[in-house]
């Protein structure tokens, strides 16, 4: 899975710059623990999201967020939570985005379900004669001919299973204004000061944001790896990891690994049941933290990882 998720060219350029500026290589990139985890349940007051036959996305969302919350406390409670979103209300993506980076938060995820359109169908159940004139006047001549009657209806779209997103690669620069912006967040505090004077558009920071936009994206990609791992092995179908070609704004403009994981689709009957059921609920929050906490010691034992 997520075979397609990098950007070499980008890792390539900068390191055969990076060279000349040997103060860049000593900044302490953000220290590899994990203290302010954001979620955000998607969606929220007048914004319903996807509509199932009998939930909206904004409720399930919330519901499974308050569960994730709850159980990455217990499970992890040197950690700081915070969510964007306890009660059912709408906030825009850049109000998201700026609690997230307000809270320093080093790691943002979202929650969402899936949504697919049905599928429609037609058969041919006979035919109608239908009567046409060609020609005016004395020349106006009476036709017939047969037309197909069709009966069509639709169906739910048997779409289901889980699926995690990162921003796609074409919406670096997008990160890259995020880390510009922020880069406070990452940069630790004792070298701060050393760098925040330098022209953010001298080659030197912008190697920096380069750097850290890469660092960032691998290390959403390998989160949304573990999840769907974590998906798999409780016999969840599950979708792939993925990049929303598209863009998700709300990853792009978090400074920090941030990723979208679609916890279902509403759409399918028997996810929708799932996804409303406590047991569905906290059998996703359960998955997302257990690829936390393997994500976490990835960070904290980086030479233990292949």
């Amino acid at each position: 899975m997520l075979k397609k998720i990098f950007f070499a060219a980008t890792v390539i350029t900068c390191l055969s710059i990076i060279s000349s500026f040997t103060y860049v290589t000593e900044i302490p990139f953000q220290k590899q623990g994990i203290k302010t985890i954001v979620i955000d349940a998607g969606h929220g007051g007048e914004d319903g999201g996807a509509k199932g036959a009998y939930s909206w996305e904004k409720d399930l969302t919330l519901a499974i967020a308050l569960k994730l919350q709850q159980t990455l406390q217990d499970a992890m409670p040197d950690v700081n939570v915070v969510m964007t979103r306890t009660t059912d209300v709408f906030d825009p993506p850049p109000v998201k985005a700026n609690k997230a980076n307000n809270a320093k938060g080093d790691l943002f995820i979202s929650i969402h379900c899936d949504a697919a359109p049905a599928q429609k169908h037609s058969e041919l159940i006979g035919y109608k004669t239908q009567t046409y004139y060609t020609g005016k006047g004395k020349n106006k001549k009476k036709h017939t001919r047969k037309v197909p009657q069709y009966r069509t209806w639709t169906t739910p779209s048997p779409a289901k299973g889980a699926s995690t997103y990162i921003w796609a690669v074409h919406k670096n620069d997008d990160k890259e204004l995020a880390m510009r912006e922020n880069e406070s967040l990452y940069i630790d505090s004792t070298m701060y000061a050393q760098v925040s004077d330098f022209d953010p558009d001298s080659p030197e920071k912008r190697i920096l944001y380069a750097l850290k936009t890469q660092q960032y994206f691998q290390r959403s990609a390998s989160l949304a790896l573990t999840v769907e791992e974590e998906f798999a092995s409780i016999g969840r179908s599950v979708r792939e990891a993925l990049q929303r070609q598209v863009g998700i704004w709300v990853l792009q403009a978090t400074a920090m690994p941030s990723v979208l994981v679609e916890t279902g689709y509403i759409t399918n009957a028997e996810e929708e049941d799932y996804l409303n059921s406590e047991k569905g609920q906290q059998e996703t929050a359960d998955v997302i933290v257990k690829a936390l906490k393997r994500y976490r010691y990835s960070l904290e034992h980086p030479k233990t990882q292949e």
